[in-house]
């Protein structure tokens, strides 16, 4: 393993937040003189309108007139190959020959960040099944197709690596951090659970002891902490947070049990043969 990628690793293990993970990415790029490091990830594989977060280490405010175009939007590097490829590429105006031709429009957006430093890069794709998700980590630099190449040569794999690893971890915590980034009470946290295991607000009411208005005020409360508008969403944010038992969980775990039972039995017959 590159010494880089241990050491990585090693800190990735230490952290305590998405906060740290995200400067632990951003330091990694800077090492590597790829100091233009964008972040992106989207709660649904299909619907990249479902941001969860965007995040860059360089003012990236001079976008926003491009991403507002939706004809120029979808040729980015996360909708026109995250969405549906595993591959890392190589990005930037010094790889331009290497896609299929792309609007004067979009050209100019990659002439634009050459101009701003960013004139080649390495973009992983990332994934993420539960729930389903979908990510692209890019670290870019000022550097010449030629260099850019030299770079993903000598480092493409601890990157990569690197990547998966970080995304893994940053939405480890992103998820934990979802009560307090969206101020969800302690008693709210208690509803959605209950929301999650299919009860309905009187038996709410009656566990908890208080009156079905009372459940529906926590409840509008909730949706609108969470933004989210029914309970069959909130009860998969309530898996998402962890709140509520993964239900495939039990059934892999039955069929581990029974392969284990498999093999156990086959061993016996073994030993009894004299195998």
């Amino acid at each position: 393993m590159p010494e880089l990628l241990q050491r990585f690793l090693i800190d990735l293990e230490t952290t305590q937040g998405s906060e740290e993970v995200w400067r632990l990415i951003v330091c990694l790029g800077r090492e590597l003189k790829l100091p233009c490091v964008d972040f992106i990830g989207a709660s649904a594989y299909r619907n990249w309108k479902k941001t969860l977060f965007l995040r860059t280490s360089y003012d990236s405010a001079w976008l926003s007139a491009y991403n507002a175009d939706p004809d120029l939007a979808r040729w980015s590097y996360f909708r026109s190959h995250a969405m549906d490829r595993l591959t890392p590429i190589a990005v930037g105006l010094e790889f331009l020959d290497d896609y299929h031709p792309l609007p004067e429009a979009r050209v100019a957006v990659l002439r634009e960040a050459a101009r701003r430093g960013m004139r080649a890069g390495f973009s992983i794709p990332l994934r993420q099944n539960a729930p389903s998700q979908v990510g692209l980590l890019t670290f870019t630099g000022n550097h010449s197709r030629r260099d850019m190449q030299r770079i993903i040569q000598a480092h493409g794999w601890t990157l990569s690596m690197a990547a998966l690893t970080a995304h893994q971890r940053y939405m480890y915590h992103f998820t934990r951090e979802f009560p307090e980034r969206n101020q969800i009470t302690g008693k709210q946290l208690e509803l959605l659970e209950m929301i999650g295991a299919g009860h309905q607000d009187k038996q709410i009411a009656a566990q908890l002891e208080i009156s079905v208005s009372a459940v529906r005020q926590r409840l509008n409360a909730l949706i609108q902490n969470t933004g989210l508008s029914s309970r069959t969403e909130l009860a998969a944010l309530a898996m998402s947070l962890g709140v509520l038992p993964d239900p495939l969980h039990k059934a892999c775990q039955a069929q581990v049990d029974t392969q284990g039972a498999l093999e156990d039995e086959a061993l016996d017959l073994l030993i009894l043969s004299g195998t």
